[in-house]
């Protein structure tokens, strides 16, 4: 993997790590150069971000009174990543490597990064999931430290203060919050879902390079309706069943009026909300404030990117296709809208008609106007007419799939093996090249495998899924499967927000978002590769991606930074020197009087810490 590294930090280019880039590194956001350290002794070597541990060099070491407190020989990045990783190695289970990489976070962040950029493909499954929904039903026997902001419904009054205690207007750059009532397909897991806003503010740094100290992970406490936690008596968060309505409501526009009042700049992601809430909120605040929640948009962009591909795969234009979705829920309905939103877009229909071609199947079978108080809010627009489906054979999904001859069919029931042979081979029968995405997680719960999908339509079909799976075979030929890993896609789009200090995220940013994915479709040049590029090469995906979220920002109107370069070679130059690197960077000594808060060592989660 060390090839990859060299990938994802190729962006200094010819400029050396202690220099400026003479273009754009006087940036607020600059990686280039020194940085500023009030701190010495053991108080720097207990501030992750800025710790070096045994790579401080001996002028470094002279300079901030470290000579006594660390082995003489000086260590390489290289060498501490090799020392790390042996003792990874030897953890006894995935939980167990996900707790030591979580210790060494608190360590050293850049060690921390770079250990995971090395070995991206192994350790992606251990920082998120399957792995770390172990660690979150876990959260409170493994307890060692606090990670992030804990605010809770019981102290509505409190919640501007806890906030503020995170720095000033400038200091936070991206808020990830769940409410942890519906966390990795495991369910309401309280206050543990603190570490699901952890996880994903790992994905965005690493992914997109968005700078680790200036984020923030947060979990609203509004209770937990898990029985188990409930009972257990070493449960951290508060014992009582979920506040939901009114005093709930009141109590996340608490949370979001506070955060936006205190960090005007911030991009606020929402995270693993339940279905009745996860919707209902983004339509809330999307009008008002830049906010994103990846269950609903994040899965659909990344989804829409690869039904992309597939359609220039199979010569089809979005405008004609028809899809059927199964699983309607956040995941599924979430999927339909950026389809829905993409083909009135590219089409000039209005989302009403473009709604049309795309048929959601549920518990109840085939969404109906007739099932009324049944369906949720983001169903509502796919109910079909029941004059429409008269005198047909039924509502369940093979029955919708003889109907409608879909082009597409997505997954999202978390229904185990339901898309079965007779299913698949019924639609391939319409179509030449079926596009079919079983992408209900952990692989448990996948609709199909895609060997059997493979096998079923004699290696026709297109294939993506939710969770990594080998290539597949048919007749001695080989087919990839693409992931439709939400990590190429969303870390990007907040890049893209964060770096033009966008006023909102609206559709047509998303769009283009999706459209540079997909862009970078290795199906595009060969039909038998993927239909989404590898997490490997994330780092360039989201300088893409981020690239066509800020022209589209500013070309609506909704970009707020100054000075955003106009050509794309530029702007490329001008993402990259922000994007935040896993290289130690020359320490500048500055006395504490005077000193920003980033050199005095309370930016971020560690420093947050450390003041309470």
């Amino acid at each position: 993997m060390a090839h990859t590294t060299r990938r994802m930090s190729s962006h200094h280019k010819e400029t050396k790590p202690d220099e400026k880039h003479p273009k754009f590194g006087n940036l607020p956001l600059s990686t280039s150069g020194p940085q500023g350290c009030a701190l010495t002794g053991t108080a720097l070597l207990n501030t992750p971000y800025l710790n070096k541990g045994a790579a401080f060099p001996p002028e470094e070491r002279k300079t901030f009174k470290l000579t006594g407190l660390l082995p003489q020989n000086v260590s390489t990045l290289d060498q501490q990543v090799k020392r790390a990783y042996q003792q990874y190695s030897t953890r006894a289970d995935d939980l167990a490597k996900n707790t030591f990489m979580t210790s060494l976070a608190e360590q050293n962040e850049v060690l921390y990064f770079r250990l995971i950029q090395d070995h991206l493909k192994e350790m992606f499954s251990i920082i998120y999931t399957p792995t770390e929904g172990d660690a979150i039903q876990n959260y409170s026997r493994l307890f060692r430290k606090p990670q992030g902001c804990y605010l809770n419904i019981n102290d509505v009054g409190r919640v501007f203060d806890d906030l503020a205690q995170w720095g000033g207007p400038e200091d936070i750059d991206y808020i990830v919050v769940t409410d942890g009532e519906e966390i990795l397909g495991i369910g309401d897991q309280g206050v543990g879902g603190i570490l699901i806003s952890v996880a994903k503010l790992v994905l965005t740094t690493l992914c997109a390079g968005v700078h680790p100290n200036r984020t923030l992970p947060v979990v609203l406490d509004c209770g937990t309706d898990n029985e188990e936690l409930l009972k257990d008596e070493l449960y951290l968060g508060l014992r009582k069943p979920r506040t939901r309505g009114k005093e709930y409501d009141d109590f996340v526009d608490t949370f979001v009026q506070s955060a936006r009042r205190l960090y005007p700049k911030a991009y606020i992601h929402f995270e693993d909300f339940g279905l009745p809430n996860a919707r209902r909120i983004l339509d809330r605040y999307r009008p008002e404030i830049p906010c994103f929640n990846d269950d609903v948009q994040g899965t659909g962009c990344v989804t829409l990117a690869a039904i992309m591909a597939g359609l220039h795969v199979s010569k089809l234009k979005l405008e004609d296709m028809r899809m059927v979705i199964f699983g309607a829920g956040t995941a599924g309905t979430g999927i339909a809208d950026q389809v829905r939103d993409a083909i009135a877009a590219d089409s000039g229909k209005s989302k009403e008609e473009a709604a049309k071609q795309i048929w959601c199947v549920d518990k109840p079978g085939l969404l109906l106007k007739s099932h009324e108080d049944k369906l949720t809010h983001a169903q509502i627009p796919y109910a079909r007419d029941d004059s429409e489906w008269e005198g047909k054979e039924g509502h369940d999904l093979l029955a919708v799939i003889k109907g409608v001859k879909p082009h597409v069919l997505v997954g999202t029931s978390t229904r185990p093996k339901s898309f079965t042979k007779e299913i698949v081979q019924e639609m391939a029968s319409h179509v030449e090249r079926p596009i079919i995405f079983p992408l209900s997680n952990p692989t448990r719960l996948h609709e199909a495998n895609p060997s059997d999908l493979n096998e079923w339509t004699k290696g026709k079909a297109l294939i993506a899924t939710g969770s990594p799976f080998p290539p597949v075979k048919y007749e001695g030929k080989e087919y990839e499967v693409a992931e439709c890993n939400n990590s190429t896609c969303f870390p990007g789009i907040g890049l893209g927000c964060v770096l033009s200090r966008s006023r909102l995220l609206s559709d047509k940013m998303l769009v283009a978002a999706v459209k540079a994915l997909a862009a970078q479709s290795p199906a595009l040049k060969d039909p038998d590769k993927g239909l989404l590029p590898d997490v490997e090469n994330v780092r360039e995906i989201s300088v893409q991606i981020a690239k066509a979220v800020i022209k589209q920002a500013v070309k609506e109107g909704l970009a707020t930074e100054k000075g955003i370069p106009e050509g794309d070679e530029d702007l490329e130059e001008w993402i990259r020197e922000q994007m935040w690197d896993a290289a130690y960077r020359p320490l500048r000594y500055v006395e504490m009087r005077g000193a920003g808060r980033h050199a005095r060592g309370e930016m971020g989660v560690a420093g947050a810490a450390a003041q309470v």
